[in-house]
């Protein structure tokens, strides 16, 4: 299965110990490192992130890693995998996924990498590759295609202007694009939304910040709005409680309760919104590392001087409460009250990511309230 061309004098090696996966997750640093865009990932959290023992992923999906090697050298990574939580609604069609791609920019290794992540999926029955997946659809999502003169946000993907057009001349095409929304914090909202975000909750309605003290029962919650708000959109994948419990461990020391909004109807859980604070912006100059010094100095940044930049990754609507008249105040009341808590706390900026192409209600929210599209990403596929 691995590639080996003795003429190109590429192999394509499964990652199989710790200091391979050490190797998988150094490598974007270095093929990047002229990119005055690029933020290298804590080395720590992609470690446990690409871990069966700490990633709950692992516990429904079958990945495997590889690692692009040219004389002597790594020149390219890339990961499959078959999340047996993905719906396979068109009869005759089994997908499997391609995540984490990243490579010299030389087509030769690009279509090394691809043609043994399709061999691999193909040997496990697939019908179709779809990607890039970092490693769930529920993580970061797409081949970044436009914007790349801005840093990415926290949990976004940052690509190589040339990855996109390697991709494609291995015969990949355009999925879905998916979509990053910027906006400036202070802005001022056209006055129709304004009038429609300050207006006072309706009879039933009740906004409220994170409960801190009952933080995992909040992420049940959470979890719940999410899976029913999201069920039909376009490539749905249950989040599964271990999933979001997982994450909101990781983030526990970074979230903050007053960018954390709950709406509730007749005393039901009926919507959230996540304001997160860019940590990409704390940890830019850490090169990745936490020691020596690299924690005292995210915390004192997070905490003290505080990062000027969010990302709402997280909102969302039960959907019997949807279409109702207090259903459809709920974006704009629970951004509202979230964007007032972040100029109060000194933000400046946030983005809305990822939206969907077709997702037209988030878009005309986001559009609504003054934002703007400034970064995209494409998810490709391909038949085998």
């Amino acid at each position: 299965m691995p590639f080996d061309s003795a003429a190109e004098a590429i192999s394509v090696l499964p990652v199989r110990t710790p200091e391979e996966l050490k190797r998988f997750i150094a490598l974007p640093a270095r093929l990047n490192s002229k990119d005055r865009n690029w933020i290298t990932p804590l080395f720590l959290e992609r470690t446990e992130a690409l871990s069966p023992k700490t990633n709950p992923f692992f516990q429904h999906a079958q990945v495997q890693l590889f690692l692009a090697v040219r004389g002597g050298r790594d020149v390219g990574r890339i990961s499959a995998q078959i999340d047996e939580l993905t719906p396979q609604n068109t009869p005759g069609r089994l997908d499997g996924h391609f995540g984490l791609i990243a490579a010299e920019d030389d087509a030769e290794v690009f279509a090394a990498l691809l043609r043994t992540a399709e061999a691999w999926l193909r040997e496990r029955g697939r019908t179709h590759v779809m990607g890039p997946f970092n490693l769930s659809i529920n993580e970061e999502v797409g081949l970044l295609v436009d914007g790349f003169d801005t840093p990415p946000m926290v949990m976004m993907g940052h690509d190589p202007a040339y990855a996109g057009g390697r991709v494609e001349e291995q015969g990949y095409v355009k999925a879905k694009d998916v979509y990053a929304y910027y906006a400036p914090m202070q802005a001022d909202l056209p006055p129709a939304v304004r009038r429609r975000a300050e207006r006072p909750p309706a009879d039933g309605v009740v906004l409220r910040q994170l409960d801190m003290s009952r933080y995992d029962e909040e992420v049940v919650t959470l979890t719940e709005i999410l899976n029913d708000a999201w069920k039909d959109n376009w490539g749905f994948t249950p989040t599964t409680e271990a999933e979001t419990a997982q994450l909101a461990k990781a983030l526990k020391a970074v979230i903050d309760k007053r960018l954390t909004w709950f709406a509730e109807i007749d005393g039901e859980a009926a919507g959230f919104l996540v304001f997160l604070p860019n940590v990409n912006e704390a940890i830019a100059d850490l090169g990745g590392k936490l020691l020596p010094f690299g924690w005292a100095k995210l915390l004192w940044r997070l905490k003290v001087k505080r990062v000027k930049s969010a990302r709402i990754p997280l909102m969302g609507v039960k959907r019997k409460f949807a279409d109702s008249i207090r259903g459809r105040m709920l974006p704009f009341q629970m951004m509202h009250a979230g964007r007032t808590s972040a100029i109060a706390l000194g933000y400046e900026r946030f983005e809305i990511s990822w939206v969907l192409e077709e997702n037209m209600p988030m878009r005309r929210i986001a559009e609504a309230i003054g934002s703007e599209i400034y970064k995209t990403y494409r998810v490709y596929e391909k038949a085998l």
